[in-house]
């Protein structure tokens, strides 16, 4: 049985934040999720799967530094933990052993 449970929207989101690699805020995950997937998130949304992938250990996040640019507001950059690099290994582990389950005559034209 796994010891990971992921959501879609969980494994998307932690996706994106490996793939971002030290600049994984809000607004550059929901643009990385709209270049790469052609998928909408709302900063809410976000934000509660962030908050959700932290409670499980699967990332952490630190505060970077005030800019002008941002009114003096500083940005929360996530990374993924390597519980969070297990999780993801485990889940693509389990599709590929789905999708190599299936028969070749399933897609044959």
């Amino acid at each position: 049985m796994s010891k990971h449970k992921l959501g879609e929207l969980e494994e998307i989101v932690l996706l994106v934040v490996a793939i971002l690699h030290g600049e994984a805020y809000g607004i550059a995950i929901i643009n990385e999720m709209r270049e790469r997937l052609d998928r909408k998130i709302s900063i809410g949304s976000l934000q509660t799967v962030l908050r959700r992938l932290a409670q499980k250990g699967y990332v952490t996040s630190e505060l970077g530094e005030a800019t002008k640019v941002r009114g003096g507001k500083r940005k929360r950059f996530f990374t993924i933990t390597n519980f969070g690099k297990d999780a993801l290994q485990e889940t693509r582990d389990q599709r590929l052993g789905l999708w190599n389950a299936i028969p070749g005559i399933i897609f044959d034209n």
